[in-house]
């Protein structure tokens, strides 16, 4: 289904593209033939992603952003256009997430993850999408959420909050964008293998083990997993899904019923 031409003469952004899935989903974008940008607002990561990116035999775009700041995301879609000419498809992947429980997490804690995941959601669909009306050609954007999206996660709740709100987001612009031929969805992965998310929230291995064990697969997805969801969902393949959220957790949301783990 996926040939190296599936993306051919297309233009894709990915924020938080330089390292962990969004890294995947940036080369895998690349490897089916679309141009390449991406943004962080940290240099490391956009120079460590670059060398990814171009050992891979890519010529990405990178671009030091905070999505929080909706001028930093406009000048950055502005800079893609420059170089690109247009946007394609977007991939809002920037997020910050830790663990916290609800009555010790600072307010400034709930700002910095409700400003990247929520606000800055917003602000890089309102840009590319604005950009994608004017233009009169259509276009694809993808959110990646998480699975507790369907269940809340104690411990998570600005991450859960903040994700919800994209879901519903996703929702409502598939709707109002789909008479400009812009498709709208969302993919929301469980237990991934990201080195990022690893220190942040299962830096134990008494936490992966228990993780592994909820999910009925019996393992943990791959980074190019998910990427390969998000290219399915941005290519012609996909031309007649919008809304929809699609889940990529190896069926854990599924095992939270009420006698629990069954053997």
């Amino acid at each position: 289904m996926f040939t190296p031409s599936l993306l051919k003469d297309r233009v894709a952004l990915v924020t938080g593209g330089g390292t962990g899935i969004g890294l995947a989903i940036a080369k895998r974008l690349g490897e089916l033939g679309a141009s390449v940008a991406f943004g962080s607002r940290n240099a490391e990561h956009l120079e460590q992603g670059s060398a990814d990116l171009r050992h891979a035999g890519l010529d990405p775009l990178a671009v030091q952003v905070d999505v929080r700041n909706p001028e930093q995301v406009d000048e950055m879609v502005q800079r893609v256009i420059r170089h690109f000419g247009r946007v394609d498809i977007l991939v809002n992947n920037a997020a910050g997430n830790f663990i916290s429980r609800a009555e010790a997490l600072s307010p400034n804690g709930w700002d910095a993850v409700i400003g990247i995941v929520l606000n800055g959601s917003f602000y890089c669909s309102r840009a590319v999408g604005r950009h994608m009306i004017e233009r009169g050609a259509g276009g694809s954007i993808v959110s990646i959420l998480a699975n507790y999206v369907w269940t809340g996660s104690p411990g998570t709740i600005h991450s859960a909050a903040a994700k919800a709100g994209v879901m519903s987001m996703t929702q409502t612009l598939a709707v109002e964008w789909a008479k400009h031929k812009i498709r709208v969805n969302a993919v929301a992965p469980g237990p991934i293998e990201s080195p990022g998310a690893a220190r942040q929230l299962w830096n134990s291995p008494d936490a992966v083990a228990r993780i592994t064990q909820m999910v009925p697969l019996k393992r943990w997805g791959q980074p190019s997993e998910v990427a390969d969801a998000v290219a399915f969902l941005v290519s012609e393949h996909a031309g007649f899904i919008t809304g929809e959220i699609l889940t990529i957790d190896g069926g854990a949301w599924l095992g939270r019923g009420t006698f629990g783990f069954v053997e």
